[in-house]
Order: C-alpha cells, then structure tokens, then sequence
C-alpha cells in the first residue's frame, strides 16, 4: 500500500506541474497522456514483485552510479518544464495535427508498456547499479530480454521522445536528447558492472548483442 501511495502521489506531483507551469488545465492532450500514464504505472505498481517493491523504494545498497539519477532527473524536469511551457502558454512550436498526436500518444503507450514489461519480467530491476545477492540475482533473459539487454532504457526513450509531440512541443526534444546521452553512460557502466560481477551476464550479452535497438546498439 505504501508502494501505491507513493505512485499516486507522485502522479499527482507530475499533474500539478505540468498544468502549474502550462498555465491552464484546457489541454485534452496533456489530459490524455496524464490519464494513460496513470493507468499503466498503478497497474505495475499494483501487480509488481514484493521484492522488486521494496528494492524499488528504498535499494538494499548506494549502488556504483551516485551521479545517474540526479542527472536524468533534472533532464526529465527540464523536458516537463519546456514542454508545459511551449504547448500551453507560449506555443514557440507549429501545431501538430491532431493525427500526428493521436499517434505519437500510441507510441507513447507502447514505450511505457515496454518498461514496465521490462520491470515486469526483472525482479532486480533495481534504480541503482549493485549486485542484489541478498535476493538472489541472476541474469534475466525472458520477455524483451531476449531482444535487447536494456529494454527498460529503451522504452523509457521511446515514451519520452513520443511524449515531446502528445505535449506538442519541438523543443522538448532537446532535453530529451541529454537524457540520452545520460542513459548511454548509465548502460555502459551497467554493462561493465554486471559482465564482472553477475554470473552468466557475460555469456548472456555475447548471445543478445544489442543494448537499446536491435541491429543498431
């Protein structure tokens, strides 16, 4: 219950900034997306590993990547802000047809069901880089795993790039672009991590080659 209380709160948090910084609450699009994202993370919550909620809330260890999280947080603040910003107060993008948005909205759902198949699939899915023995850590090679090593990062992408034109906003794109680069550092250093110290990850990464896309990284 704690779990869910703190995801409520915090879809409430993400609610009031979005329409606190936009200005205005007339916006079905911003309406939409807030509703969906809602859905699907109080679902997960509700359904997720009593251990992976836990690890989730409060990690058994600090982890090796101190600087990760402040850093992505502040570029996903950024991408809210910009995009609250441009698509209710100042409107510095063109409008996106309705179509266009509907779409991006669908793309959008897509990369949000892949993490949180992701987070799904992995117990250890923890928000910091350590190795869980207290939980008995293994290497995960069901469900997207099975494709690319990273499917968590990848869908978080894919929802964050789509949720740029559902906000219609352009220029959102841009902190997104740092988030990228943050989560490239991030896969790196994890993948460094765990070929040294999870057993099985090392054999596991020479099978499934690709981080984030297939045939591309």
């Amino acid at each position: 219950m704690r779990f869910i209380l703190c995801v409520l709160g915090f879809e409430v948090l993400l609610a009031a900034l979005l329409f606190t910084t936009a200005g205005r609450v007339d916006l079905p699009w911003f309406w939409a997306l807030l509703t969906l994202h809602a859905m699907l993370i109080l679902s997960a919550a509700a359904t997720m590993d009593a251990g992976l909620r836990s690890e989730r809330l409060r990690p058994g260890g600090s982890g090796i990547d101190g600087g990760f999280r402040p850093l992505l947080a502040g570029c996903l603040l950024v991408h809210l802000v910009v995009a609250a910003l441009d698509g209710g107060r100042f409107h510095w993008s063109p409008t996106m047809p309705a179509a266009a948005r509907a779409a991006a909205l669908v793309l959008y759902v897509a990369g949000l069901m892949l993490s949180l198949r992701a987070l799904a699939v992995n117990r250890f899915f923890s928000p910091v880089i350590r190795l869980q023995s207290e939980r008995g850590h293994r290497t995960v090679t069901d469900g997207p795993y099975r494709f690319v090593r990273h499917p968590g990062y990848a869908g978080m992408l894919i929802a964050l790039l789509a949720e740029c034109a559902v906000l219609g906003s352009l220029w959102a794109v841009v902190p997104v672009l740092l988030a990228v680069g943050v989560l490239a550092r991030r896969t790196a250093l994890e993948d460094r991590f765990l070929r040294a110290n999870l057993s099985g990850y090392g054999e596991y990464a020479t099978v499934v080659r690709y981080r984030w896309v297939p045939c591309v990284w």
